[in-house]
């Protein structure tokens, strides 16, 4: 009866999500930024990037993000939060979080405008948003509001890429 029930057995079957534990998903815990490019990556088949220069001092070639960070780089699906950081570690915000899908799914155009208070005309995560909204991948927390810097969970992130790519959304 959860929401994010069926994106997380479509997920685990599809191997872009392994869970918190063997046997956990950990569904409220914070989805970081190594995650969703992951979880993008592993939904494209795991590409090899192509190439290996990485700017980055907090992704190595040991980590389990290492390529899908090279590759969402490359892709432009996203950026490091400076040239020399990629913030990895750092929780995903769901403004982030629909960016990297809208930009993954390249850059759809937006059927829907929106009246929320905390989504600015003109920033970086308008269209994005417009997009996912219109698209059904997802809604505000509010009428009113998006909740552009709240933290994206893990179940939260899982079910926006299952709805843009399996249902509820335009492809």
């Amino acid at each position: 009866g959860d929401f994010y029930y069926d994106p997380v057995m479509w997920a685990v079957q599809n191997g872009i999500t392994t869970g918190a534990t063997a046997t956990t998903f950990n569904p409220s815990g914070n989805c970081l930024r190594a995650h969703v490019v992951t979880f993008l990556h592993r939904a494209e088949g795991n590409p090899a990037p192509s190439s290996t220069k990485n700017p980055f001092k907090d992704v190595k070639s040991s980590d389990f993000f290492y390529r899908p960070v090279l590759w969402a780089v490359e892709k432009k699906i996203t950026n490091g939060i400076s040239a020399t950081e990629f913030g990895a570690y750092k929780p995903t915000n769901r403004a982030q979080a629909v960016t990297f899908l809208w930009r993954y799914l390249g850059e759809p155009e937006a059927t829907d405008t929106n009246s929320f208070t905390d989504v600015e005309a003109g920033m970086w995560y308008e269209a994005p948003i417009n997009w996912a909204v219109g698209a059904g991948v997802t809604n505000g927390i509010s009428a009113t509001e998006f909740g552009i810097d709240l933290n994206c969970n893990r179940a939260q992130a899982v079910t926006f890429l299952y709805r843009a790519l399996v249902g509820n959304a335009d492809k």
